[in-house]
């Protein structure tokens, strides 16, 4: 019988809140990959887990991936963690699980601790509609196009990058609620609420200290006005183009979505 992957996320600071079911899986694995073995190892020790520990990170990623497969084909059960959250979430293990589900081996996800789940929740934003980000893009332009997402922005960020971050969220839209989220369910854990402007100035003068999750608040929907953009559109078919191709380029260059253009065309030559 072929082994399985056991994807167990571990706690993003306070051991305590490791699952009973992540334990019983460390446990009863045949082996354990890890992205680091010896912060791995102070979880297991604090709950008497001996299981054989293998280092797997991103840098040596696809040669583990095929090693692992092996012997889960061979009937191992592999357990796979990462330093804290669930693994693959800007974390190590997307190659591992590709590579078990074209293996056909099986895959047994377990419910944890995650940052940008305690993040949401704790900032006080609309969590109905969320995004999450990974790690903040460094450009000013690709950082700009993420602040402008219509959802709540959840994202990783460097402490000694929060300022900056925030001064172009600010630079667009000052007063954008935000909320930093430094060192979840650990001693020094803070959650900071305010502004885009006001935050970039309180960081400005002081980084913060330790792991950072930054939530931001949807960008405002700004309605595109509608007649110029069937102006454009008429023009567009009067000239020979096909309605509805004609429509999706005006709408990516206008905001107008397509189908109400489409519409307010095809109703007014009905009229």
């Amino acid at each position: 019988m072929p082994g399985r992957l056991i994807v167990c996320p571990t706690p993003i600071g306070n051991l305590e809140d490791v699952t009973l079911r992540v334990l019983s899986a460390l446990r009863e694995a045949d082996l354990i990959a890890c992205e680091d073995t010896r912060r791995t190892r102070t979880l297991l020790d604090r709950y008497g887990v001996s299981s054989e520990l293998l280092s797997y990170h991103e840098h040596n990623e696809r040669e583990r991936a095929a090693e692992l497969v092996r012997r889960m084909q061979a009937g191992a059960n592999v357990a796979l963690v990462s330093d804290a959250g669930m693994p693959l979430v800007s974390d190590p293990g997307f190659l591992l699980v590709q590579a078990c589900v074209a293996a056909g081996l099986a895959v047994e996800v377990l419910p944890g601790p995650s940052a940008a789940l305690a993040a949401l929740v704790a900032s006080a934003l609309p969590a109905e509609r969320w995004r999450f980000a990974g790690f903040l893009p460094r450009k000013k332009g690709e950082l700009e196009r993420a602040f402008a997402t219509p959802e709540t922005l959840v994202a990783f960020e460097s402490p000694h990058r929060v300022a900056a971050s925030l001064a172009v969220l600010a630079e667009a839209d000052a007063e954008r609620p935000v909320a930093v989220c430094r060192e979840l369910t650990k001693l020094h854990e803070e959650v900071v609420r305010g502004s885009a402007a006001e935050l970039a100035e309180r960081y400005a003068a002081q980084a913060p200290k330790g792991e950072v999750v930054l939530v931001v608040g949807a960008a405002p929907t700004v309605e595109a006005p509608l007649e110029p953009a069937l102006d454009a559109l008429r023009r567009l078919v009067e000239a020979g183009a096909k309605p509805r191709p004609a429509a999706g380029v005006v709408a990516e260059l206008t905001g107008v979505p397509a189908n109400a253009l489409y519409r307010a065309l095809t109703d007014g030559a009905a009229d």
